[in-house]
């Protein structure tokens, strides 16, 4: 009888081994999905790696020789492009728009998040529908309303040159505040409403007030979450180009999107050069997707082994 009992985990043993690798798809089950996601990452990826690498061929090499060949390489592309688009001066006025309107906008978002995720009341989905509604209609069709009021709503000049929110960085920030904030704030609240209520009791019994539970007590947990949505909507701002062609009307105020337009020729365009200056507009949101890669992904899976 005992050795009945040995040998019958034996001869189970192989078949459990063999559930296990379907299980974990190291089996033939996965490998049609891992061929197929493979083929995925090359295709989305080979546009990215031929624009980079043509970024550092000379034009006249790619003209004689086509595309498809290989040599005729140089750093004269991002020098030329960096000179002739004046990557300098834009990048600075796209800092002077992507970084106010960041953090006015996750500030603003907390706000909304903690108000509808931490109190009960009438107008609670109410009020967070209403700042979500701006993310359900494209920004062409607010076009003109948002053009007169922008030209109606008068600033001081040491805010504005053109004594309006039109032609000024100020008037590009709100316009990402309106149109970013019901995202974020959606996230967040869906986020603060799976922290557990006996904090905020026992941080109630401490004697803190609503203003100290949310800097103290919100604020440090809703860390991952901030990250993850800084990183997406420092990438979404920055390569805004609509509201800065709508809004913007000199030159010199134009953000780094738009210095794309001054490499391109009245009667061909050097598309080598074009490509150097792709990479050199794409370079900042990399550093920073890079910088905060292990907070994005932690604020991507919150709440995926919940409930």
């Amino acid at each position: 009888m005992s050795s009945t009992q040995i040998a019958r985990p034996e001869a189970q043993a192989p078949q459990q081994l063999k559930v296990s690798k379907v299980a974990t798809g190291s089996g033939i089950a996965g490998r049609p999905t891992q061929i197929f996601l493979a083929i995925v990452a090359v295709l989305w990826f080979f546009p990215v790696f031929y624009a980079v690498l043509n970024s550092f061929r000379d034009y006249a090499y790619t003209s004689e020789n086509g595309y498809f060949s290989f040599g005729g390489f140089t750093l004269e592309n991002y020098k030329d492009a960096w000179e002739r688009a004046s990557f300098g001066h834009t990048l600075l006025n796209s800092l002077k728009i992507t970084v106010p309107a960041v953090l006015l906008t996750l500030f603003l978002s907390c706000c909304v998040a903690f108000v509808v995720s931490r109190f009960s009341w009438r107008f609670n989905l109410a009020l967070l529908g209403l700042f979500t509604a701006a993310n359900l209609l494209p920004p062409q069709a607010l076009l003109i309303p948002v053009y007169r009021m922008f030209r109606l709503i008068p600033l001081p000049e040491w805010l504005s040159e053109s004594g309006s929110l039109l032609n000024s960085h100020l008037g590009l920030v709100l316009v990402n505040v309106a149109f970013q904030t019901g995202f974020c704030a959606f996230v967040l609240s869906n986020y603060m409403k799976t922290i557990p209520r006996e904090l905020y009791e026992s941080a109630v019994v401490d004697g803190a007030s609503v203003t100290r539970q949310f800097f103290g007590l919100t604020l440090p947990l809703c860390r991952p979450p901030l990250a993850a949505l800084a990183t997406l909507e420092t990438t979404w701002i920055y390569n805004e180009f609509f509201w800065a062609t709508v809004l913007l009307q000199q030159g010199d105020k134009f953000p780094v999107t738009s210095s794309l337009n001054n490499l391109r020729g009245e009667f061909f365009t050097d598309n080598n050069l074009v490509a150097a200056g792709s990479v050199l507009v794409a370079l900042p949101t990399l550093i920073i997707f890079f910088l905060l890669q292990k907070q994005f992904v932690s604020g991507l899976t919150l709440g995926a082994t919940k409930g």
